[in-house]
């Protein structure tokens, strides 16, 4: 039987595997598309209310909208701010912690910016076979 594989850190340690763990949760959780889209709205426009992320985001369903919102409150992401009015009233922010990843994906948006023609050509190529 073969022992498990060893990841390394981007450091060049080998990886605490409570780090690594929670590296794959998060992935699965924050690299979807809804979470990062939203994520950007939050970024730009501060506090939003629940019906107004549902609007800068319209592909999403109201389904989708709160499982995410749900999903990026339990990891820490947003914040909900539930007001005590009739009709109810949630507004959703950003973390501190929501705002470091939202500077973290900003470098994958730098590194697509730079690459998007090189991406583009490569699907082409491979379309082409």
């Amino acid at each position: 039987m073969n022992a498990p594989a060893r990841h390394v850190s981007p450091a060049g340690e080998v990886a605490d595997p409570r780090v690594e763990a929670l590296v794959n949760d998060l992935i699965g959780a924050v690299a979807d598309k809804w979470t990062l889209l939203i994520l950007e709205e939050l970024e730009q426009a501060g506090t939003l209310r629940f019906s107004e992320i549902g609007r800068r985001v319209p592909t999403i369903s109201q389904k989708m909208l709160t499982q995410t919102l749900r999903a990026m409150e339990r990891n820490g992401l947003v914040s909900r701010t539930v007001h005590p009015v009739v009709p109810p009233h949630v507004d959703y922010g950003l973390t501190d912690l929501g705002q470091s990843l939202g500077a973290a994906f900003c470098g994958v948006w730098i590194w697509a910016e730079k690459h998007c023609d090189s991406v583009e050509a490569a699907r082409e190529r491979f379309d082409r076979r």
